[in-house]
């Protein structure tokens, strides 16, 4: 801590500093805060301001040592590592900058002017997928155009371009992917189906889902379905006791249990920060973006025979998915939607204490052991545990039964497709 006449003499010289900053005399003022730093030789705001200096005088190396002594002594705010990283891009010292932008991200992964650096940077490196991604969250961050601060417009407008043409692109190679697919299914009604491709990629607008991702048309927003529509729910229902039983197994066993929210430091957490890698919601996964959990599903044979007589729908590398999913005593999942409405979500409840319930849209129900329900979980849902016990549920997830079998065969295509157009530039997730 400063003694109160070290911070007498600090206090003055930064006064006199600015005073000769703001009447031109950058060489006076610079001095001044370089006598600042014999005293406090980490005195944020007086690195600060000889990193703008340097800036302007495009001494970019000095730039960059005067942010990296603030980070260095006080990482926690954002605006400081973008600092750094102009400083690091304009060395082309791309690890220095890329590093700074994920930290800043970290700090605040709605940082507009960090996004556009991100995006800017995966562009720079030919990352076209990376890119498209980055640039897509820079316009969901961004207020319009008009609203934006001069200097950023460019950037943004930049960003809403490369949108456009990257969804163009995927568009052309898209269409070219599925027309020999079209072409078996001639003389099925697909009109729904190129609904959807126009809506995934922008040829058209979406104005009443909220599917997160792949949304497609005319399928109604149904809360929770008639349990008379899937009779072949019958036969899981009747094995609850198994299935549980295997459940208590592996919660014996306590092995193969992850948090359900796992996002990186660096992207929007939004209503899930408070849950992200958190035990209090976890899951016991026996399918994952479309894979057999073989570790997990070998140890619960009765509860995969189950599963795997619901019709699962086929999207490789996203569906099908099932799990144990655990809610903690206390613990609520906030209010969110899901990623497609091309499936639905099966729940069979196992272990259920009082004070447990769950909300899809307007309807509000309370889960009760061995007795399924369907929901959209596209429509805004969310869950609470208020007792003081585990609440357990067996999860998965099932076509939609309004589609077809030519138009599911198409989605699976569509899948395919955009898994070959992105390759291995990043995974699908699924929340």
């Amino acid at each position: 801590m400063q003694n109160p006449q070290a911070a007498s003499e600090i206090n003055a010289l930064e006064a006199a500093a600015v005073r000769a900053a703001q009447t031109g005399w950058e060489d006076e003022a610079a001095r001044l805060w370089r006598k600042i730093l014999t005293i406090d030789p980490n005195h944020r705001r007086t690195l600060a301001s000889l990193g703008q200096v340097a800036f302007r005088k495009g001494d970019m190396q000095s730039a960059r040592s005067w942010f990296q002594r603030i980070v260095d002594c006080d990482d926690s705010d954002a605006q400081h590592w973008i600092h750094l990283a102009l400083a690091c891009r304009n060395l082309n010292d791309i690890d220095g900058e890329e590093q700074a932008i994920k930290r800043a991200l970290s700090l605040d992964p709605t940082d507009l002017v960090a996004l556009i650096l991100r995006a800017n940077l995966l562009n720079r490196q030919g990352k076209t997928h990376e890119t498209a991604r980055a640039y897509r969250a820079v316009a969901a961050v961004s207020p319009p155009l008009a609203q934006l601060r001069p200097e950023l417009r460019p950037a943004v407008a930049e960003a809403l371009a490369h949108t456009e043409k990257y969804n163009a692109d995927m568009a052309a190679y898209l269409d070219q992917f599925l027309e020999p697919h079209l072409e078996r299914l001639s003389g099925e009604d697909l009109r729904r189906f190129r609904d959807s491709l126009d809506l995934l990629v922008g040829r058209k607008k979406r104005y009443e889902s909220r599917s997160m991702n792949y949304h497609y048309p005319g399928l109604a927003p149904i809360e929770f379905f008639d349990r008379a529509e899937f009779p072949w729910l019958d036969a899981i229902e009747t094995a609850t006791d198994d299935i549980r039983d295997e459940f208590l197994a592996v919660l014996a066993a306590d092995a193969g249990f992850t948090p359900y929210i796992t996002y990186p430091s660096d992207v929007p957490k939004n209503q899930f920060a408070e849950l992200n890698n958190s035990p209090r919601w976890s899951a016991f996964h026996l399918y994952k973006l479309g894979k057999r959990v073989d570790e997990n599903a070998d140890k619960c044979p009765l509860t995969m025979q189950a599963i795997d007589s619901a019709p699962q729908p086929d999207q490789p590398g996203r569906t099908p998915a099932a799990m144990f999913s655990l809610l903690r005593p206390g613990t609520r999942i906030p209010p969110h939607t899901g990623v497609s409405n091309t499936r639905l979500v099966t729940h069979l409840p196992l272990i259920i204490p009082e004070k447990c319930r769950f909300r899809v849209g307007n309807d509000t129900r309370q889960w009760v052991p061995g007795n399924a329900w369907v929901f959209d979980d596209t429509i805004e849902h969310e869950a609470w545990n208020d007792s003081d016990k585990l609440r357990v549920v067996l999860i998965f997830d099932i076509w939609h039964p309004r589609l077809t079998l030519a138009e599911r065969a198409m989605i699976t295509a569509l899948t395919s497709g955009l898994n070959a157009f992105v390759g291995d530039a990043f995974a699908p997730t699924e929340s």
